[in-house]
């Protein structure tokens, strides 16, 4: 058995190599970039390069490469040798500090939603010295943002850097305020726990939809599904243990601190959870998590699935994002302590985030928006679609008591009793977890729930961070010109929490009388689908408090609206495509050939004896020759409703044509294959069944 501290980190030039490799001063000086902000010297960044490729080498790269995150919502990488001829016709191994700062990919087929025109190909990517440069296979990586050559952010990096950069500037005002001056820097933390299905790689070859779109577009439900909640926790299948344990290793090679594993609710679904790190540094290694499982799963013949929703009937995948805010001096802006109702430095950055998830309750359902997550969102396995926040009692109790400016009690700690001598005697949580809620309070984090299970955590953690960051400025603003601070700060979170009490929910986000409630009674906002909430990103007010931090300029948010209704709309048609191609060539096919059978076999029947019932063919044949018809009709209705896509004034008109059109001919034809599904023999049906798939793994 290896021990897991001699090899982790072993592929990252982490601060422990930097210090070991590098001359004291230089060490210093990169530290007080990457800690302070301190511009880059170039000297500094020439022996971090000749340290950086000398490392490498050592570790078998022949390559490097700029690794950047376009809004393609996976990661790029150019690869570029080390090598440079010498005068003896051999090589030599070059890198130099120009090449580590600045790279300058092909620009020209990244999503740019109208940035910049096909021709205009010159784009930059320039290195993130906050997060550590890594080795995958025989290549260097070095995490970068990327740039249009007129310097629009074209990446998810970029504006999240802007968005940690906003916030940590106007938490540092409050904290001054509270007379916090020898903190220098607040970052934001996140531990995102990452869910996945893992099925043979055999059976999903089989499967056209599986391999263009990542789920099922057809598949009756099996006898057993999730009914039974045994495989939540239980017991880690042989195979998929042995795939678990490799995934941690190359993962903790990579400095990505891999802590949790466990089945998850549905058949064949599993969980994967870190622990937290800085916001831009989890979500690089969210990005390298996602690809190494998927190779892993390669390695052990399996397929690792990251599709929100893959099959229909039992849980989808999700990602729930925990954040939290931390100061350089190592304090948890987040946690209330043994007396929340006593700290008022607490209170006010827990008041600032109620504030921004009601404030901008779009910008939160928008980040998470996508075809997949649309069919997540509001089922049995994730939180509705509405936004709301869970506090629990003991933090909602001490809103109220502020509210209404009477003492509050406390919570007295409660010890549980088992009943049985021999067990450990323990206090209970003040307060309960709520798996409904989309934004839930954990005791010294949030919890967003509403991420899909493919999604980059960059969008979600820009808006929230930015959010956050316009409450803190407005508190910041009346507090710097309060002539009584106290009686301000204490009149600031009374009125936050009476004009925003509204969005805090802790009764259960799956409950149709909730969602009712919410919209008729709170004036909450319920976007169902993407179309529906992305078109809100370009409404003015969150226009204006975006680019009044800087996080996006105007330019920028339109290209990415723009992109995402655009990917919205690829997905579904491609899904739709498929769905035609499959109907016809594979199931119409299977349905015909098992009808041929049946009437063959009730004419053989009759030919033996004419006496012979054969009500079990003909009752049998008389059903699959509708569902035949209507498999055959609904295909054609569906090809209708998508060839009038391409009239579209523009990608907004499309993307409403999609939700109100073309997903209800996909339904419509998935109820008649699926319905034929159930009384085809099963050596017609042409590809795997979800009984199949969900329990092939062993």
């Amino acid at each position: 058995m290896k021990n897991v501290s001699d090899f982790f980190g072993c592929k990252v030039f982490d601060d422990r190599v930097m210090k070991a490799n590098l001359s004291a001063k230089v060490y210093q000086s990169l530290r007080k970039t990457i800690d302070e902000g301190a511009k880059l010297d170039i000297g500094v960044a020439n022996a971090v390069a000749a340290a950086m490729k000398d490392w490498a080498v050592d570790h078998g790269a022949t390559h490097y490469t700029h690794w950047f995150q376009p809004l393609t919502g996976v990661t790029a990488e150019k690869h570029d040798s080390f090598i440079s001829p010498s005068p003896d016709g051999g090589v030599i191994m070059e890198f130099s500090g120009k090449e580590l700062i600045k790279g300058e990919p092909d620009a020209s087929s990244f999503p740019s939603g109208g940035l910049r025109a096909t021709f205009e190909a010159r784009g930059y990517t320039a290195w993130d010295p906050t997060s550590y440069a890594f080795i995958k296979g025989n290549t260097l990586c070095i995490p970068t943002a990327f740039c249009s050559y007129g310097g629009e952010a074209l990446d998810k990096k970029t504006p999240l850097l802007r968005s940690m950069e906003a916030l940590n500037k106007q938490a540092i005002r409050i904290l001054h305020l509270f007379g916090n001056d020898d903190v220098k820097c607040v970052r934001t933390s996140v531990g995102p726990e990452q869910e996945y299905f893992l099925i043979t790689k055999e059976m999903y070859e089989q499967r056209r939809d599986l391999r263009f779109t990542g789920r099922t577009l057809f598949g009756a439900k099996p006898p057993k599904g999730q009914e039974m909640d045994d495989h939540y926790f239980g017991v880690i299948k042989p195979r998929v243990a042995a795939y678990m344990e490799e995934l941690n290793e190359e993962l903790w090679k990579l400095g990505i601190l891999a802590k949790t594993e466990h089945n998850e609710v549905a058949p064949a679904q599993h969980e994967l959870a870190p622990i937290y790190t800085t916001t831009n540094i989890a979500t690089d290694h969210n990005q390298l998590t996602m690809e190494i499982m998927q190779k892993v799963a390669a390695k052990h013949g399996l397929v690792c699935l990251l599709h929100e929703k893959p099959f229909a009937g039992v849980n989808g995948s999700g990602k729930h994002n925990n954040w939290s805010l931390a100061t350089d001096r190592g304090v948890n802006l987040l946690s209330p302590g043994e007396t929340p109702y006593e700290n008022a430095q607490f209170l006010l950055f827990l008041c600032a985030v109620i504030k921004a998830v009601d404030d901008y309750q779009d910008l939160l359902r928008l980040s998470v928006a996508t075809a997949g997550n649309d069919h997540r969102l509001g089922a049995n396995e994730a939180p509705p679609a509405v936004i709301s926040i869970f506090l629990g009692e003991e933090l909602n109790a001490v809103l109220e008591a502020i509210e209404r400016g009477t003492p509050y009690a406390g919570t007295e700690k409660t010890q549980m009793k088992l009943g049985v001598d021999v067990l450990p005697k323990f206090n209970r949580d003040t307060t309960d977890r709520n798996r409904t809620s989309p934004f839930a309070f954990t005791g010294n984090k949030f919890e967003f729930r509403m991420l899909g299970s493919s999604n980059s955590i960059a969008c979600a953690n820009i808006m929230l961070n930015s959010a956050v960051a316009e409450s803190l400025k407005i508190y910041a603003d009346r507090l710097e010109k309060a002539e009584n601070f106290e009686d301000v700060l204490h009149e600031m979170i009374r009125k936050t929490i009476k004009d925003h009490k509204h969005v805090i929910f802790n009764g259960n986000g799956y409950d149709d009388t909730w969602i009712k409630e919410a919209v008729e009674r709170r004036g909450l906002l319920n976007y169902r689908t993407t179309p529906d909430c992305m078109p809100h990103l370009l409404d003015e007010k969150n226009v204006r408090m975006l680019t009044s931090h800087k996080v996006f300029s105007e330019a920028e948010l339109k290209s990415r609206c723009e992109i995402m209704l655009e990917n919205y709309c690829k997905t579904v048609l491609i899904e739709a495509n498929t769905m035609i191609d499959m109907a016809r060539t594979e199931i119409a096919p299977a349905v015909s050939a098992y009808i041929l059978e049946l009437a063959n076999t009730a004419s053989a029947k009759k030919a033996v004896n004419a006496s012979i019932s054969c009500g079990y063919e003909e009752g049998l044949l008389k059903k699959l020759a509708r569902l035949e018809e209507q498999i055959a009709v609904k295909t054609d209705e569906l090809e209708e409703t998508a060839m009038r896509l391409t009239g579209a004034e523009d990608v907004e008109t499309e993307s409403n044509m999609i939700r109100d059109a073309v997903l209800g001919k996909m339904g419509e034809l998935r109820v008649a294959c699926d319905e034929a599904e159930t009384m085809t023999a099963k050596k017609y049906w042409p590809f795997p069944t979800y009984g199949d798939l969900l329990f092939g793994v062993k």
